[in-house]
Formats: structure tokens, sequence, C-alpha cells
């Protein structure tokens, strides 16, 4: 499944080369929200929440109301998370809270099922806090005791993330033995050849930067593989 995606900074559609530079806006949210509307599920990140600088609350509860979403950027929180869902998100996806206290209470508020959880890495260690700090551990590692608390996993290659230089099959190789839970790969990936590889694997692909400059063709996104 190819999953477009919808992240959110000052309250406009943006992509960032791995987490800091802006270098792509999109069209107003609703308006990507209709571009992307022949895909199952369309990924929401607040980046704002995420960066503990802002947040843009009113316009993701409104991307909710309007498609299947999955939303993630800074939910740190089992109120959050279950507001969302109130609100119409179908899925959460939990980063730097899955490594605190908090991701027990979250998937308890919302059901497991509702938890997707975010292991984005860089130089081979999961990143939180917008991907602005780094721990001391691998996804790999940590993957297999978060699993109760999730229907699934949001991997991110944050090294090639918003580059398109292509991303690393070997590492999503893996994650997908670590686990048999729902992967979502996210980061870099900027071919058709990538996605079909994922897919071999039974890994979602996440999209942005790729789709946002036309690297990628949408109608033919879609045609191919919804």
């Amino acid at each position: 499944m190819i999953i477009p995606c919808i992240d959110l900074m000052d309250g406009k559609v943006v992509q960032l080369v791995q987490g800091r530079d802006k270098a792509v806006e999109g069209d107003a949210p609703l308006e990507m929200v209709r571009k992307f509307s022949a895909f199952p599920e369309i990924q929401v990140i607040d980046l704002d929440r995420a960066m503990r600088r802002g947040e843009n609350d009113a316009l993701v509860e409104l991307l909710v109301s309007q498609a299947k979403c999955r939303v993630g950027g800074g939910i740190r929180t089992a109120e959050r998370a279950r507001k969302l869902v109130e609100r119409g998100a179908h899925r959460v996806i939990i980063g730097t809270a899955a490594f605190t206290h908090a991701l027990e209470e979250i998937a308890a508020a919302v059901g497991s099922d509702r938890v997707i959880i975010a292991l984005d890495s860089r130089d081979g260690k999961v990143v939180v806090n917008g991907w602005q700090e780094a721990t001391s551990v691998t996804a790999e590692e940590v993957i297999a005791r978060l699993e109760p608390f999730c229907s699934g996993f949001l991997c991110t290659y944050v090294d090639k993330e918003g580059m398109m230089q292509g991303t690393d099959l070997t590492w999503f190789r893996r994650l997908r033995a670590a686990t048999q839970h729902e992967l979502t790969a996210a980061g870099g990936i900027a071919t058709v050849d990538e996605i079909q590889e994922l897919a071999a694997m039974r890994i979602h692909a996440a999209l942005g930067m790729a789709i946002y400059t036309g690297r990628l063709n949408l109608a033919a996104l879609a045609q191919q593989f919804t």
C-alpha cells in the first residue's frame, strides 16, 4: 500500500529534508486530500507539535474529518491520542512517547489496534523529539518489546529523508525479519522499483518528496498500487 504524506508546519503543507530544511510547499491541505483521494489512507504529521514549537490542531481535525488518516506529530499523552481518535483519526502515530511511561496509557486509552509506533532512525539509532534527539538504541533492538502496544510500525530512514536518493532496503529487510507487525517504510523512497521491493517484503511505502516534486506520478501510482 502507498500512503501519501501531508506534513504540516505553520498551517501549510511542507516537505523537509532530514527533518530540518523546508524544500517544498504543497497545495492547500484540503487540496492535497483531494489529490490523494485515490489512495486508501493518508498520513498527516503535525511538525510543529513534533518539534514543540506550536500546533496545527484545527487543521489536523479538519483533515481527519475528510479522509481516512493516520496522524502523528507530538502525540505524547493519552488525552491527545483519545481526542484525535474521537475527532476521526483512523490511527495515531506515537514516536517520542513510545519511550516513556505514556505508551502504555495511550494504548489503553485508544486500543493498541489504533496505535502505530514510529521508529525513526538516523546513523543507526532511533531519534525522538522531532528527530532532534538521538537515543542509544536501534529499531531492531526495541521493536519486539513494543509490539504489545501497537498494530504496526512507521520506520523512517532519516539519513535519506527528503533527499530522493533511495532508501536502505537492507535495513527494512532486517526490520521485516524482526516483527510480524505491519510495517510502513519512509525516508528517501524515490522509485517504483523500491516500492515494489518493499511490497514484496509486505512493507507499505509512505511517500512525500517524490510525489510533491513530481518524481513519481500520482495517477500512475494509484493505477499500479491501489
